[in-house]
């Protein structure tokens, strides 16, 4: 089923991101873990690509084995990153032979050694321009991303939701947010994407903190810190990952009901291919009926 029916029959929609193991990884781990998120009875599971648009082919596969094998819906990420127009358009025939119908357009992060994003010759700079090419190329439901706090590259927020704007135009029909720690900045965001006129569904992203210098060194790469508040009471613990754990879990189902308790349309949990923490963060929500 196509993600964007899938909102609009939902009083809220539950994801969860996996991404790929290093190929010589626990790749059968990986699938453990999907088969028990897939018990919290989710709407779609998303699977990413490596760092800089790697292990492209490893993602598919695993995104056929939830679509065919686990029969869960899947939401396949697809980057600009190293790809020209014609091998993006070998990529989707793929997907549509797997029966993948739903997309994650991305620009995507630069390749490992370098400091920015290079268009590839033949291939796309933005991700409004990748949307604009799936809509031609078939019928998928395609989501985008947006930032909260602003895309690190962005002059502003106020700029970045202009360019979020041209995804949408595009053809994107809902979006999935960069993880955060303050609601406020989430329902910030919203008011200003509906200033712009965006009314597709506006999916959080939700990441519990499991490991203090993993997740602080993912908010730097997005060039934001942690909340002062929260960074302070992390640190305090810092030397005993097991109470980071438990502050983590604790400070992410905080988050999530305070976000389901003002209507959001989704929660989507980056597990960091872990289910055990988002068992945690399950049992403790009050999830509408």
């Amino acid at each position: 089923m196509k993600i964007r029916n899938i909102l609009n029959r939902k009083r809220l929609a539950l994801s969860f991101e996996v991404f790929p193991p290093k190929r010589d990884g626990n790749f059968e781990a990986l699938f453990d873990t999907i088969g028990n998120l897939i018990k919290f009875n989710p709407d779609f599971i998303s699977v990413t690509y490596g760092a800089g648009g790697s292990n492209k082919d490893l993602a598919l596969e695993i995104a056929s084995r939830v679509k065919n094998q686990f029969q869960q819906e899947v939401l396949a990420h697809l980057t600009c990153v190293g790809a020209t127009a014609a091998e993006i358009s070998e990529i989707l025939a793929a997907f549509k032979k797997e029966r993948i119908e739903n997309i994650l357009a991305l620009r995507g992060d630069p390749p490992a050694g370098l400091d920015k994003f290079e268009k590839t010759k033949g291939g796309f700079a933005y991700a409004n321009e990748l949307v604009s090419f799936i809509i031609n190329e078939g019928s998928f439901s395609i989501g985008a991303a947006g930032y909260p706090q602003g895309h690190i590259e962005a002059s502003s927020l106020e700029a970045d939701i202009i360019n979020l704007k041209r995804k949408v135009d595009a053809g994107a029909d809902f979006l999935i947010s960069q993880f955060f720690f303050d609601n406020k900045d989430f329902y910030n965001f919203l008011d200003k994407t509906a200033h712009q006129k965006i009314s597709i569904p506006i999916i959080p992203g939700i990441i519990p903190i499991l490991n203090y210098k993993q997740i602080k060194r993912m908010a730097e790469l997005n060039g934001h810190e942690l909340p002062a508040g929260l960074n302070k009471n992390i640190e305090n613990i810092a030397d005993q990952p097991e109470e980071v754990e438990k502050y983590g879990i604790e400070y992410a189902t905080r988050q999530a009901q305070d976000l389901i308790d003002n209507g959001v349309r989704g929660i989507h949990f980056y597990c960091m291919n872990r289910s055990a923490p988002v068992q945690k963060i399950l049992s403790n929500l009050l999830l509408p009926g």
